[in-house]
């Protein structure tokens, strides 16, 4: 059963209109110690850091760190402070206003602008789960040699894993996304210490160098690390999933929701930045140095590493961390899809067929691709996936900016004008950065 599209504004605690009305505030807050306090508040950050390591930003970063050594990780610096700031604003959003970006979208803006700002939503998650459901098959084909089309189509399996896990908490959910990423970063830990980089030269590489902006290949790939780093259905989820926690309507409640959300937000994306560097520099230091410079493909990384680090075991840690990082990735990129289409639509329907349904939209096009290209082109193929991304960006960041400085609809809570200067900064660069890439790309130069 659905209901008209942009159907009107919803009250921020009904829970029949709320944001993933199964776990809408399901999380009892516990203690009366910060860290006891913050222990509660800790999990959602840990979703969206998801994103920030996922199979996209190993194709950016893969390509990256190969062909240009560690100049890129300054671009990965800056696109993790990006999205520091912009999740904060993320975070007030839910708590403060109640609703989340696309409730918002739906309510605030006209049907035909409203109508755009999905299919623009819906755009940016296919493009993820694009990356992220290839990326899970090529692990699963590298570690056990099933063929990418069938592993694209086995990675329908999530939707059923999240109903499982939300059946027994949204807790259960968040505590089995963080286990999986300690695993990716033990994987990448030993990885670097195999490839032993040169840390001076490491440390230098997150100083920003105007080269970037000259060279268009380079520009591209920084796009799609911006687009892999920042990524628009993380803007959506993290203003979701915030609503997970029992907190109180007064407003000493929802600051204080505020400033913990905030702090588990920023440490998991500190988390993630190490991951994320970690991918780039294995890259540069393993194949850069060595003059193997267009290493683009996942694949093709995996078959070089052992070989090249001299350690057996340095290629099935690759794939397994692949694996983790794309079983992680589906699973929030599944629950984004769902909050898009609940909060852009309101579709009211069974939530193992409502999540099928969001799952199809990124499999269907999954398998296909994967037909046509087999293993053969899907680096460039993730590259482009986060380009894409790089594009939406705007169309996410530039109604949270202005949502979220609006004392009314954040009840009293708008954001800092600090941090709405900041982002407003943040959207002209990324929106400076595609014009760029879309004049070079209608001029030829890439």
């Amino acid at each position: 059963m659905t209901t008209p599209l942009f159907s009107g504004p919803t009250h921020p605690h009904d829970p029949a209109t709320a944001s993933l009305p199964e776990v809408h505030a399901s999380v009892a807050i516990k203690g009366k110690g910060f860290w006891r306090r913050l222990a509660s508040f800790a999990g959602p950050g840990y979703l969206v850091a998801v994103g920030y390591m996922d199979p996209g930003n190993w194709a950016t970063s893969l390509a990256g760190g190969s062909a240009f050594g560690y100049t890129l990780l300054s671009v990965v610096l800056l696109s993790n402070i990006m999205a520091v700031l912009l999740q904060a604003l993320a975070v007030r959003m839910g708590v403060a206003g109640g609703r989340d970006l696309a409730q918002f979208c739906r309510e605030e803006f006209s049907r035909p602008v409203g109508i755009v700002l999905w299919l623009l939503a819906e755009t940016a998650i296919v493009a993820t789960d694009l990356a992220e459901v290839i990326g899970t098959a090529i692990a699963l084909s590298l570690l056990f040699g099933i063929p990418i089309p069938i592993g694209v189509v086995l990675t329908a399996a999530d939707v059923f894993l999240i109903l499982w896990l939300q059946g027994k908490g949204f807790r259960r959910l968040e505590a089995f996304v963080i286990a999986l990423t300690v695993v990716i970063a033990a994987c990448f830990a030993i990885e670097l210490a195999y490839s032993a980089p040169v840390w001076g030269d490491v440390l230098r590489g997150y100083v920003p160098q105007t080269e970037i902006l000259g060279d268009p290949t380079m520009l591209y790939l920084a796009l799609g690390i911006i687009g892999a780093t920042v990524m628009p259905h993380n803007l959506y989820l993290h203003s979701s999933i915030v609503q997970t926690r029992a907190i109180g309507a007064d407003i000493d409640a929802r600051k204080e929701a505020i400033r913990f959300g905030t702090i588990d937000s920023t440490i998991a994306l500190s988390f993630a930045l190490l991951v994320n560097s970690a991918i780039l520099i294995l890259a540069a230091s393993a194949f850069h140095v060595t003059g193997q410079r267009e290493v683009a493909e996942i694949q093709d990384a995996y078959a070089l590493l052992s070989p090249t680090l001299g350690a057996g075991l340095a290629s099935t840690l690759f794939a397994v961390a692949l694996l983790a990082s794309g079983l992680n990735s589906t699973v929030t990129a599944t629950l984004s899809g769902q909050i898009v289409m609940e909060g852009f639509i309101r579709i009211r329907m069974k939530p193992q067929v409502r999540r099928l349904i969001t799952r199809g939209i990124a499999i269907i096009p999954a398998v296909i691709v994967s037909f046509l290209y087999g293993e053969s082109g899907t680096g460039e193929l993730l590259v482009l996936s986060q380009v894409v991304l790089s594009l939406q960006l705007p169309f996410a960041i530039v109604p949270l900016i202005l949502f979220t400085a609006d004392r009314r609809k954040m009840r009293g809570l708008p954001a800092p004008r600090w941090l709405t200067f900041a982002c407003a900064v943040i959207a002209i660069v990324v929106v400076a950065l595609n014009l760029k890439l879309i004049f070079d790309v209608a001029t030829g130069a890439i």
